[in-house]
């Protein structure tokens, strides 16, 4: 009986690895993988760039060296983006260029769509100056508003002619909402707890808070309601010219005049004069109002070049502030929760009406109207009137800042889900500061969509200093692992000739544009970027759970090992909002969505609340063959048919759950089970589904990610990501069978198949090494010949042969204040010279070196460089061949082809950064330096060691 169970089990939750597969976003004949478009992969799958368009000041010539010099290095596309931000953080303002709009600014927009055509890069352009959209022209009447009230106690048995209070105003305008009247009791209770956040008054925080705390407060107390419902009085028809005329019965009253008027909300970080309101985001006219007067005007101007070479448009993340009303906002209200809120509107004020938990379950539901008005009135209406131009729109609309809305259910109106991650700078030090992009990833599952792109290496703090190796590829595999596949650098500042070197900056970073010392050299770093582009936008993430993230407002997902559904780290999850969930069948057990991805269980929050749709849901998922996990629900969260939902809910939860309230239990319902007490990896491994990946390492607490994808084919793709700053020997067990495996280096772009590996049981095992933040793809898609590699390791061992030591030629470039040719007697740093020319030096210097050499024909030969600073690149030449550039340790490349026996001639090319330079001039009269720039020196900043410092070592591999 027991093998039985066993074996029910194990069918239960059967699924081909790859899944049964969803209809997909890419055409089937483009949605495989082609070893030479791997190892050189066309631009189609280049990184795009936010081009900056600092303070409006760009010219028709820094337009077409910029884009061309974008063509050249491989990039698929730009983002135009006009913005200030020159002189933030105590830098300096640049010139003012054309205002956005201006008939000067559209001149250069259209010249760069024209240039970009020719080009044949993917445009996208954001819809304003800076973010918040809004602008000069924005008025009072079309601006994010909130509400305002005054309150007043009087004495009633007697006619009342009293001018009330007028509430707090902005920008000289107001309108009325209501003015009520309760009895007044004239007691005081505990405050209604975080009122202002429950209210949508202000912005929840920066960094994807956690806002369940929202949905319920402190225990009320009996007695300590400021008034019943039905207490409360509507008497604003007595109410005329700020004069109230009432008959007010016997007692003590309390008058409430709720009205509202504009936020406080700006415009931010904009070029020139382009400051002004934030527009009022539950607002559909206003919306339409500013496209009509800002947008429209400059697709016409494009013609046909709208939807073809400008094919997004965008706007950045939201940091409006709280915004909590608009016209109309009371009917808009009443046609999604069903029920009038003018009785409730004193809880606005800080009230009790009926009951504490009633208060704030109105709270809930004003906020998740506020919620769906920001996504179907913006956003919504930003599709709608991009899709008439045949574009998509790519905004930044789900966080991290916790506005009022629903992150995923904002996500729903995109064409790419754009997000945003930082690589580390004191502004946003941890993780949870730094990466965003698994909501953006779980939205591209969820509504069908192929890309997933993000801000990328934005930094508050840094300028030039960023190591490639260290800061900026551990943080973009880490989001690779979240599920990104489109990268935005962020950012990418246009700067005119007569701005001089490194030019003009905004004041955050990364910088990455022509400018920088090292854009010649980025081509290996790109190169990196698109290969891994090239397999993350191919077939569909797998992820085996599912979890819902509720229905509150607001509501953001956060960094991908957050793990609210406790798959980490053998199985990967997706998150699901309220509205697409109730859209959820099943097949065959398994949970599936209406294009076709399928998960094993779905996840329920742990806050105990759901809303009555929900619970209603998972009790038909559960009669069909789901397995659900999760904890009893106790409550909704919402007045929408309350009580008797309330009951309902109960009674559906005894039913499902069963009675009483036990910590962890298992009960099954129809074809399928409610599971609770357990994370999604306990149910998974004790159904005996072994982990999509395990792996292994002998430090336990070194870091490691991946993700995998799956393609119509049958073939299976994971990245694997080394998250530790030094080398490390793993063993990764695939759940896979009776396959291949390859080793997919995207650095290198060699591709070779696994010599070492091993399976067992009907999963494969294959030993890694990786280097300090290294990566690779595992990829399974040939048939497997032997159940077992002939080799122990998929990785050669290196020997060290000799080591280059002695003198070295260096030539300095002296534009730069640098030798011509100086002699390093041993290899140093460039901060260690007593030349000021070279301890401040940046650039580019190229090492030369003779040395002899035998060569023999049975071994492979290495070159290592040691360590090479700031930035950490390198490029080899040796007997006038190039060898290729380096940027990540080991530095070390083959040179077996080009090693002659007796003599050779060795060049290292090395560049640092801006930073040394921009220090040693700032010393200096004005018109004796060399650099320019409106980013400013600061005391905090110090010299970087810079150069090749070694050892440079001749190796030989283990390898034939």
């Amino acid at each position: 009986m027991r093998n039985i169970v066993k074996t029910i089990i194990l069918l239960f939750f059967a699924l081909p690895v790859c899944g049964q597969n969803p209809k997909s976003v890419l055409p089937k004949e483009t949605n495989v993988i082609v070893d030479a478009e791997f190892q050189r992969p066309g631009s189609a799958y280049g990184t795009r760039c936010w081009w900056w368009w600092l303070n409006g000041n760009v010219t028709q010539q820094s337009i077409t060296r910029d884009l061309e010099e974008m063509k050249a290095k491989g990039f698929s596309g730009a983002c135009i983006f006009d913005a200030g931000g020159a002189n933030q953080v105590g830098n300096r303002q640049v010139p003012e260029g054309p205002m956005f709009g201006s008939p000067d600014w559209r001149a250069l927009y259209l010249y760069a769509i024209r240039e970009a055509k020719r080009l044949g890069l993917v445009m996208s352009m954001n819809i304003q100056s800076g973010w918040n959209l809004g602008g000069p022209d924005v008025s009072p009447e079309e601006a994010a508003k909130q509400v305002t009230f005054s309150e007043l106690g009087i004495k009633g048995g007697t006619k009342i002619n009293q001018k009330l209070v007028q509430p707090a105003i902005r920008d000289d305008y107001y309108k009325e909402i209501a003015v009520l009247a309760f009895p007044d009791k004239n007691k005081v209770h505990a405050p209604i707890h975080d009122l202002e956040n429950k209210t949508a008054s202000k912005e929840a925080g920066g960094s994807v808070p956690d806002t369940r705390p929202f949905l319920t407060d402190i225990a009320g107390m009996p007695g300590e309601e400021d008034a019943l419902s039905k207490q409360v009085l509507n008497i604003s028809k007595y109410f005329k010219d700020g004069v109230l005329n009432w008959d007010a019965p016997a007692g003590n009253w309390k008058v409430i005049r709720i009205g509202y008027t504009t936020t406080d909300a700006r415009t931010s970080t904009t070029s020139g004069k382009w400051d002004g309101r934030v527009l009022d985001f539950l607002s559909e006219k206003s919306f339409n109002r500013y496209w009509d007067t800002h947008v429209e005007p400059l697709l016409r101007l494009i013609g046909p070049m709208a939807g073809t070479t400008l094919r997004y448009l965008q706007t950045d993340s939201f940091e409006g502030g709280g915004m909590n009303w608009t016209d109309g906002f009371a009917d808009e209200f009443k046609k999604r929760r069903g029920y009038d809120l003018t009785l409730f509107l004193p809880v606005l004020t800080g009230k009790i009406i009926e009951s504490r938990s009633v208060s704030v379950r109105f709270l809930n539901d004003f906020r998740k109207t506020i919620g769906d008005l920001v996504s179907e009135k913006h956003y919504g209406t930003f599709a709608k009137r991009s899709r008439a131009h045949g574009i998509g729109i790519l905004p930044e609309s789900a966080g991290p800042h916790a506005g009022p809305f629903d992150g995923l259910k904002n996500y729903s109106h995109s064409e790419v889900m754009m997000s945003e991650f930082w690589s580390p700078s004191p502004h946003r030090p941890r993780p949870i500061d730094r990466f965003f992009v698994k909501q953006a990833a779980s939205a591209a599952k969820i509504f069908n969509k192929q890309l997933v792109g993000a801000e990328s290496f934005t930094t508050i703090g840094k300028h030039w200093n960023d190591v490639i190796w260290a800061d900026m590829k551990p943080s973009v595999d880490h989001e690779f692992c979240a599920g990104l596949n489109l990268v935005y650098f962020h950012t990418f500042t246009s700067s005119p000739k007569e701005m001089g070197m490194p030019g003009q900056e905004y004041f955050a970073g990364t910088h990455f544009n022509p400018n920088v010392t090292w854009w010649n050299y980025s081509t290996a770093f790109l190169s990196y970027l698109t290969r891994c582009h090239y397999l993350l936008q191919k077939g569909t993430a797998l992820s085996d759970v599912l979890y819902y993230y509720g229905d509150h407002v607001p509501n953001l997902g956060r960094l991908k090992e957050d793990d609210p559904a406790g798959a980490l780290p053998g199985y990967d999850y997706d998150l699901i909002n309220e509205d697409r969930l109730l859209d959820l069948t099943v097949r065959d057990g398994k949970i599936e969505l209406p294009h076709g991805v399928n998960y094993r269980v779905l996840v329920l929050p742990d806050h105990k609340i759901l809303s009555l749709a929900v619970i209603r849901k998972v009790k038909a998922l559960v009669n069909a063959g789901a397995t659900v996990i999760g904890l009893k629900p106790e409550s909704t969260s919402s007045l929408v048919g309350y009580p008797a939902a309330e009951t309902e809910l109960n009674l559906l939860a005894d039913e499902l759950w069963g009675k009483g309230n036990t910590s962890a239990g298992e009960k099954v319902l129809g074809k399928g089970k409610v599971i609770w007490g357990k994370t999604a990896a306990n149910v998974l491994l004790e159904s005996g589904l072994p982990y999509d990946v395990k792996i292994v390492a002998e430090n336990k607490t070194d870091k490691f990610d991946y993700i995998h994808r799956y393609l119509p084919d049958g073939t299976d793709i994971y990245f694997i990501s080394n998250q530790n700053n030094k080398q490390v020997a793993v063993s990764c067990t695939f759940r896979m069978a009776d396959r291949m495996p390859e080793l997919w280096d995207p650095l290198r772009g060699e591709i070779r198949d696994a010599k070492a590996y091993q399976q067992k049981e009907g999963l494969i095992t294959v030993p890694l090494v990786f280097d300090p933040n290294g990566s690779v793809f595992v990829v399974f898609r040939k048939p497997l010949g032997s159940k077992e590699g002939k080799e122990t390791d998929n990785y050669p061992g290196y020997k060290e042969l000799e080591q280059l030591s002695g003198a070295w030629d260096v030539r300095f470039d002296p534009k730069w204040g640098g030798p011509a040719l100086v002699k390093f007697d041993t290899l140093q740093s460039w901060t260690e010279r007593p030349e000021d020319g070279i301890r401040f030096y940046s650039g580019t210097a190229v090492y030369a070196k003779n040395f002899k050499a035998t060569k023999t024909k049975s071994k492979r030969l290495f070159l290592d460089l040691g360590e090479v600073k700031d930035v950490g690149i390198a490029k080899v030449k040796l007997n006038g061949k190039d060898l290729g550039i380096l940027w990540s340790p080991p530095f070390r490349v083959e040179i077996t082809a080009a090693l002659k026996t007796g003599d050779n001639k060795l060049e290292v090319e090395v560049v640092n950064s801006w930073r040394n330079r921009l220090i040693g001039d700032d010393s200096l009269p004005a018109d004796q330096r060399l650099t320019k720039t409106n980013i400013k020196v600061t005391p905090a900043w110090k010299i970087l060691p810079s150069g090749l410092l070694g050892p440079v070592v001749l190796m030989e591999s283990s390898e034939k």
